[in-house]
């Protein structure tokens, strides 16, 4: 483009007549030009060369940017510029103006257009494995290939996306295909195979690349692994499931048959021997037991392995006292199976009872509870024995005394008739213990030195009964573990096979029994806890009442 302003010369002649004459002129004024191209074009990252011709001669350049992306090395103060293209990612417009300063300050711009063409370069595809560490790759090694060396040439460039594909060899399941590292497991094979993949790239701009790798996946020396799953620690009385579902055949499809391995008397029934995931049910133990279990694992073309799992089996923590008895569960309004998960944590679903079924017992008894009736030498009796002096607990250990019948009149009666009752009275070393109150001799009870709990227990340790002279009031605990909640025939908590003769309520209008716990409420010392045989509830109770007593020993 040229501007230019209008260059004025003035001419001035004067003529004189005779006689004489002279003439003068005035400097001409010129004003500055500059002219430049119109446009130019360039592909991103060539040079090119602008130059400006400009008059009068001798002035000054400034050339500067301004619209486009940026340029290196401006502004300038040349005639003449070489620009280098910037990298772009799109076709870019630059605009550039040069302004000049002519020798007498008089000035003029102008301006070129420099239209900047993007030239994609693609990206680069590079494949590597990366693991395992140790190669050649075998079953069950995970292989990972990666495309991180891929670059894309152009320097501001990137890679956007990857896709994998497999193109040959045996059947894998990747992780995603679309990253730029995929993984697979290397598979089992009988007969080494090669496996191809192309990867397809695309960069910022949009432009497409790829590649191809191919690898070598080996045979193995072992064409059917069996896998009899990890090692377990399980509680008797648990359903232990034996799974062989991670096993492996080059075929893909195989049989599986499980055998317990020799384990002294310990022999267990599994569910279904053929299956590979199958279950048996863990016995009752004494102590923690391990047993050992082996998998054939055999596939169509009847290639064989095997593999073993031990399994340990602990006793269950099922304490040193009975359960509560309670074999049912219940919603809130009706009977329900247990394991029920909106009502859980019942009696019935957890501890002794619910896995009394399984329980490998020395005597009887109902759900849980395991008593062994004794003579009065404390000798073991049959079962199926109905004359008996004593009970033995064969969860606690304990034995407890078994009431006579009730066959006199009080003050008449025996020692041990179970309708005598008594005031709380215990002594420690000869001293009656805190609040103990003597009952009147010949009243509740048929001694005659007073009818206090240990008139009683002197009386029964004095004729070594059954075996022992060590009888004692029970604790509240003590006591409370021979009481089966889960009775149903409405009748007392106690189970009467093993506990007959217990009085009915009409005699004293309860069924309350003593238990060593005196009660502090932080008043006094009178009251000890009773526990009710007919609901199971317990309650302070004055010292000065009578209730019955039920001794207990230690062996």
């Amino acid at each position: 483009m040229l501007n230019r302003l209008s260059c004025i010369v003035l001419f001035s002649s004067i003529v004189i007549g005779c006689g004489g004459g002279s003439s003068s002129s005035e400097p001409t004024e010129v004003n500055a030009s500059i002219n430049v191209s119109n446009s130019v074009t360039v592909v991103e990252k060539a040079s090119v060369t602008i130059t400006a011709s400009a008059s009068p001669a001798d002035g000054t350049f400034n050339w500067q940017v301004i619209s486009g992306p940026a340029l290196e090395g401006f502004p300038q103060q040349t005639n003449e510029v070489t620009i280098t293209a910037p990298d772009v990612k799109t076709d870019s417009v630059i605009t550039l103006q040069v302004d000049y300063r002519a020798p007498n300050d008089k000035t003029a711009s102008d301006t070129v257009v420099i239209n900047v063409t993007s030239e994609n370069q693609l990206p680069v595809a590079v494949v590597t494995q990366t693991e395992p560490a140790a190669l050649p790759a075998k079953y069950p090694d995970t292989v990972k290939l990666s495309a991180k060396d891929s670059t894309d040439p152009d320097s501001n460039g990137a890679v956007v996306s990857y896709q994998w594909q497999q193109l040959s060899g045996p059947t894998l399941t990747f992780s995603d295909l679309m990253q730029s590292e995929i993984s697979f497991t290397h598979p089992l094979l009988l007969q080494s195979q090669t496996a191809r993949f192309s990867l397809t790239l695309v960069d910022d701009e949009g432009g497409e690349a790829g590649t191809e790798f191919s690898m070598t996946l080996e045979s193995t020396d072992t064409p059917v692994i069996a896998d009899a799953g990890d090692e377990q620690s399980v509680v008797e009385f648990d359903t232990v499931t034996l799974d062989a579902s991670k096993s492996v055949s080059v075929s893909g499809n195989y049989t599986c048959t499980w055998n317990q391995e020799a384990s002294g008397s310990l022999t267990l029934s599994i569910s279904d021997p053929t299956s590979c995931k199958t279950t048996f049910l863990a016995p009752d133990v004494d102590s923690s037991i391990e047993t050992k279990f082996k998998v054939t694992v055999k596939d169509p073309l009847n290639l064989v392995n095997d593999d073993e799992v031990t399994i340990t089996i602990n006793p269950k923590a099922l304490g040193l006292l009975n359960d509560s008895g309670m074999e049912s569960c219940f919603s809130n309004t009706a009977l329900i199976s247990c394991n029920d998960d909106t009502f859980i944590a019942q009696d019935g679903d957890m501890g002794r009872d619910s896995v009394a079924s399984y329980l490998d017992k020395t005597g009887t008894g109902r759900v849980a509870f395991d008593f062994t009736k004794l003579n009065e030498f404390a000798d073991e009796l049959p079962d199926t024995e109905t004359t008996f002096s004593c009970v033995r607990d064969n969860v606690s250990g304990l034995i407890w005394e078994v009431k006579e019948a009730n066959t006199g009149t009080l003050p008449n009666t025996s020692v041990r008739e179970g309708k005598n009752h008594y005031t709380w009275y215990l002594t420690t070393d000869g001293t009656a213990q805190d609040g103990s109150i003597t009952g009147s001799a010949n009243t509740t009870c048929p001694s005659n030195l007073h009818c206090g709990i240990q008139s009683l227990i002197d009386d029964v340790n004095a004729s070594n009964f059954c075996g022992g002279s060590n009888w004692r009031l029970p604790t509240y605990m003590e006591l409370l573990s021979i009481i089966d909640f889960g009775r149903s025939d409405g009748l007392q908590l106690l189970d009467p096979v093993f506990f007959p003769n217990t009085p009915s309520e009409s005699f004293l209008n309860h069924v309350y029994y003593w238990t060593t716990q005196t009660s502090v409420d932080g008043r006094s010392l009178t009251q000890a806890f009773i526990l009710d045989m007919l609901t199971g509830n317990d309650l302070a109770y004055p010292k000065n009442n009578t209730a019955y007593v039920r001794l207990v020993r230690t062996p």
